[in-house]
């Protein structure tokens, strides 16, 4: 399994797997967090670069979302070659480019874990007159020429965390925090997406948890709330309190990733949760359990009683 290091940031486990997918003009550290805590668990997790990312605006404006989609689908068939079972998770664009891969592999993908899915930008800090958006994205020169601003808080509650970030992504630091605008063609090729994903929801039958921010800055409620009600298979939602829409990383980020280890192991045969508790370095909490993660986006655990026997150590 060496070779998935070159797609990304990879955690090996047992023969459960997590795909993480990050975010338009984002990167795979907006996921690691989540897939170092899933890996505890005793999870194979892969956070696959999007083509197109992590480089320079140049490039993420002369990438299709078809090129990201199929960055998307060839990592996650190089994953599942190894795996029994495989789960799908995305933040933001990354939970759209998730569904589609439930459309593309429906009989491959086990779980969906959707986070702060957007298929609009409609949170608190987006203007009034963004059903303009897609019309200005269309205009031969206006169009070419837009680029989509983040607006305070960023998507970060956590005020220290986003201070932290916004310092590298202003110090040009791609590869770590991404970017702090989109180019409208990115934004355009994104919409394109959501629209060809919004005509199969009705056809998507795969175990869906989406969780989301009360107070997403970026992307509603409403936006979760379309894919529960539209997706033909079992969804779950989970809200949440004290996050904005960047929940992978801010204050919530521990619920976020029990929530999704306790998703997924309910989505497992015996024989499976056999393997993956072999593997696991960490029990899967039952409930939410206490423990802080300190303001600088470091965590620190306590320990707390599951429901999986585990080895006295990670595969």
């Amino acid at each position: 399994m060496h070779h998935l290091e070159q797609l990304g940031p990879f955690f090996p486990g047992g023969r459960a797997g997590f795909l993480l997918i990050h975010g338009l003009a984002g990167t795979p550290a907006e996921m690691k967090i989540v897939g170092k805590r899933l890996n505890k668990y005793g999870f194979t997790v892969l956070c696959p670069q999007l083509a197109g990312h992590c480089a320079s605006e140049a490039e993420l404006a002369a990438s299709s979302w078809i090129d990201w989609a199929k960055s998307a689908l060839d990592a996650f068939d190089q994953l599942s070659e190894h795996m029994d079972a495989v789960f799908v998770g995305g933040l933001s664009a990354g939970a759209v480019l998730s569904l589609y891969l439930a459309e593309c592999r429906p009989e491959k993908v086990r779980g969906l874990a959707l986070y702060s899915i957007t298929l609009r930008y409609d949170g608190w800090t987006i203007p009034k007159l963004r059903f303009l958006l897609p019309l200005v994205l269309h205009l031969p020169y206006i169009g070419k020429r837009y680029r989509f601003e983040e607006a305070f808080p960023y998507g970060i509650m956590n005020d220290s965390l986003r201070n932290r970030i916004l310092t590298q992504m202003r110090g040009g630091d791609a590869s770590a925090a991404g970017f702090t605008a989109t180019p409208g063609v990115s934004v355009r090729e994104l919409l394109g997406l959501v629209e060809t994903v919004k005509k199969e929801l009705p056809g998507v039958s795969t175990p869906t948890l989406l969780m989301h921010a009360k107070n997403d800055d970026i992307a509603s409620l409403w936006n979760a709330r379309y894919v529960q009600e539209h997706v033909n298979g079992p969804a779950e939602l989970l809200l949440l309190e004290n996050s904005y829409h960047m929940i992978t990383v801010d204050q919530e980020r521990k619920k976020v990733c029990d929530a999704t280890a306790r998703f997924a192991w309910n989505l497992l045969s015996p024989e499976e949760k056999r393997d993956l508790s072999g593997c696991a370095a960490e029990n899967i909490p039952e409930t939410e359990k206490a423990g802080r993660a300190d303001g600088d986006g470091r965590e620190t655990f306590s320990g707390a009683a599951g429901h999986i026997p585990t080895a006295s150590q990670a595969c």
